[in-house]
């Protein structure tokens, strides 16, 4: 009876604590080549995960020549998935387990380098349920149970952050709705962030990870606030890997804000490596933010609209025309729509979101917060060319109820946001989606 009692009055304490996991990141041309360096001391024997877009590009070559010169046996594995499936994760689980790797090399963007964090999750500590490791309640969510094999990150996209982030995201194929798998353990050992890397990146790709660098920093910086989270944990070491809005996370996402504003259109001309550095900096700000704060409704409603996917093909994407939603379109599709509502719970944040993306905001009050930021992203999407809603997308509003029965187990990220969505909520946001110009 004391036991339980003692239980309930530690449920009722408020979170009063966060926590700001390091990341560690080499930044600069060329540093691909160190890679070699970094891991001779780590592993002899590491499987190199590159997508399949990028295994026929320089920058495999480099990672390559560099672990032969460190003598570091590579093995390389290129069957991964443009928005990963739990099926594309469990191959590439499958051949870690088999490879009896004792370290781990991501080349490639968020799929490539969310494939190796789960890869080296069960290579590292298998269980006979995949679910196990997966967030709840989709997953039992179960913690790692400690230190995972060293993983090098080598981001060649301007956007996911996943070198920097301890989640890795997958299409839950059964759902028909994206989940994830999220621990500080699952982060990358090191990130090696180089612009030289970025070189082919075609158009359409740079156009829609930059909106996921832009709608990360203002999920986080707009996040619930750590303290009103809710309880806190029982263990510091089940203190949710998002945590709300704190103000180390808030300096990332506002200088990643600043430089999506200078450099975002610049960087889609590819000969700009100023343009292009600066976006792979910002994404890389953009993630020590939100992989410490986390993100809410723009990405808990992303994930069905990926997973529900039948009949949308982006244009300049090489899928063989096999229907999908990209995840930068997926989250900013909805932003509008969201920050409109989310706005009056803390309108200051909002207009200065609004503020740093280089819109005007003088003399703006608090009942104006939501659609100014609103304007500011609408503004961005429609300039850069992305679909006009989700009518575009090949979805009407019979689909809402799914979309919404989609979104709503999504509460590692939904419960962040400042307001409340339930399924009322959620249907009408979507309803507002449908079309945004």
């Amino acid at each position: 009876m004391l036991k339980t009692l003692r239980r309930c009055l530690q449920a009722a304490v408020p979170e009063y604590a966060f926590e700001m996991a390091g990341s560690n990141v080499r930044f600069g041309q060329g540093v691909t080549k160190e890679v070699g360096m970094d891991m001779a001391g780590r592993a002899k024997n590491v499987m190199v995960l590159v997508d399949p877009h990028v295994a026929n590009l320089p920058p495999l070559q480099v990672v390559l020549e560099s672990l032969e010169q460190a003598k570091v046996k590579a093995t390389v594995f290129s069957d991964i998935s443009v928005e990963p499936t739990d099926a594309s994760f469990k191959r590439a689980i499958a051949f870690a387990q088999e490879g009896n790797f004792d370290g781990f090399v991501a080349l490639g963007g968020g799929s490539t380098m969310d494939t190796a964090k789960a890869a080296n999750l069960y290579a590292s500590y298998p269980t006979d349920n995949f679910l196990d490791y997966v967030n709840a309640p989709i997953g039992g969510g179960k913690v790692p149970p400690g230190e995972l094999k060293p993983l090098i990150a080598i981001p060649t996209t301007c956007g996911t952050a996943s070198e920097v982030t301890g989640i890795a995201i997958f299409d839950y194929v059964d759902m028909k709705a994206k989940t994830g798998i999220g621990h500080r353990r699952l982060k990358p050992s090191l990130g090696l962030v180089d612009p030289d890397n970025t070189k082919d990146l075609p158009h359409a790709v740079a156009v829609s990870t930059g909106f996921d660098v832009l709608t990360h920093a203002i999920e986080s910086y707009t996040a619930v606030p750590y303290q009103k989270r809710g309880p806190a944990p029982a263990s510091p070491l089940v203190r949710p890997t998002y945590q709300g809005s704190n103000p180390i996370s808030d300096v990332w996402a506002l200088h990643a804000l600043n430089i999506i504003k200078q450099y975002f259109k610049r960087s889609l001309n590819g000969d700009d490596v100023e343009a292009r550095s600066m976006m792979m900096l910002a994404a890389t700000y953009a993630g020590i933010g939100f992989g410490n704060a986390g993100v809410h409704l723009p990405h808990g409603m992303s994930y069905p609209i990926s997973g529900m996917v039948s009949k949308y093909t982006p244009k300049g994407y090489d899928v063989n025309n096999k229907p999908i939603v990209p995840h930068g379109i997926a989250v900013c599709i909805n932003a509008p729509a969201v920050f409109r509502w989310t706005g009056d719970a803390c309108p200051d944040r909002h207009i200065k979101a609004a503020e740093l993306l280089g819109f005007n905001v003088d003399n703006a009050k608090g009942d104006a917060a939501g659609p100014i930021c609103a304007d500011a992203i609408r503004t961005y999407m429609q300039d850069l060319g992305m679909p006009d809603g989700l009518n575009e997308m090949g979805y009407t509003s019979a689909d809402i109820p799914q979309l919404v029965k989609g979104t709503l187990p999504q509460q590692r990220v939904t419960k962040l946001s400042p307001k409340t969505a339930g399924p009322d909520e959620l249907a009408a946001l979507f309803e507002d989606t449908m079309k945004i110009y």
